[in-house]
């Protein structure tokens, strides 16, 4: 059963939450401010699946926790959802520039609540599963200097990130990074799917179904994404290339404030910062180059 850490210095807070949350398939702990939390999450790291976290408190505020969190090496890829009463965007922006890739506005309705901890919890459950794939795979993968690859499907975008990963330093940095960059190929490149059209697809449960339906289109049967890896003295590199039309990479390197409270649309900022030291997008989108360096 998946743990979620809820952290609010108002007691009546931590209530509602509960109460919302009560029919979730989740534990539940709580910590009545920063400073607790952080010693139970310090404590017990491997616990925590995600982390609702209110910014304004004493002791030690929600930013300061969230930052530390970023920082651990076992914690830094555990979904922290951050709630405030400050909707501004400059405040936002603080808070994504310290890791908060989830955003709640006070006062919230239990479905926004609810629609945004299973955005989070999903794409947790993605990370745990790649990783521990990771742990299995053949480290042999690690000699490999050169290497290509074609695939068409999400689930041999994720098997392919799993092996790739294996060929890094730290695979399980580097796997959350490199399955979203592989299913982005197919999702919204190859597949065409728009950032709305994914939003509408996922608000009304209708998006594993349109995935099916647009790979066996005539038009997209037969595309598929070439990977090609690198290795050299210096750095491994990953390119990955799709046969769709491209799209506006410039908007989605960084989180944008305006997409805080959106149910999806981080995965490229998400790998630039956790899992790669440089993401280049090359002509129209539908190339990118992802490097680690390795001095």
């Amino acid at each position: 059963m998946p743990t979620v850490l809820i952290v609010d210095d108002e007691p009546f807070n931590l209530e509602i939450i509960e109460e919302y949350l009560e029919d979730m398939p989740f534990d539940l702990e709580t910590a009545e401010d920063g400073q607790e939390a952080w010693e139970m999450l310090e404590a017990n790291p491997n616990a925590y699946d995600a982390i609702i976290l209110d910014r304004m408190m004493p002791r030690m505020n929600g930013l300061e926790v969230l930052q530390r969190v970023k920082k651990h090496p076992v914690l830094r890829s555990v979904p922290v959802i951050l709630q405030t009463g400050m909707a501004a965007q400059e405040d936002i922006l603080d808070g994504i520039k310290a890791g908060a890739y989830y955003y709640l506005t006070k006062p919230f309705k239990e479905d926004m609540l609810t629609s945004v901890l299973s955005t989070a919890m999903e794409d947790r459950k993605r990370y745990l599963e790649a990783q521990e794939q990771s742990d299995v795979t053949t480290r042999t993968f690690g000699l490999m200097s050169n290497a290509s690859f074609r695939f068409q499907t999400l689930e041999a975008a994720s098997d392919l990130a799993t092996v790739l990963a294996n060929a890094f330093p730290e695979p399980k940095r580097v796997v959350i990074g490199m399955t979203e960059l592989l299913v982005n190929a197919v999702e919204h490149g190859n597949l065409g799917i728009t950032y709305k059209e994914k939003s509408d697809l996922r608000n009304n449960d209708r998006w594993d179904d349109e995935i099916a339906h647009r790979l066996a289109l005539s038009e997209n049967k037969d595309k598929y994404v070439e990977v090609t890896y690198h290795r050299s003295d210096e750095r491994i590199e990953v390119i990955i290339k799709d046969q769709g039309t491209g799209f506006d990479w410039q908007n989605y390197l960084e989180m944008d404030p305006a997409r805080a409270f959106d149910t999806h649309g981080r995965g490229i900022a998400m790998s630039k910062m956790l899992s790669f030291d440089q993401i280049e997008y090359r002509g129209c989108g539908n190339e990118v180059a992802a490097a680690v360096f390795l001095n």
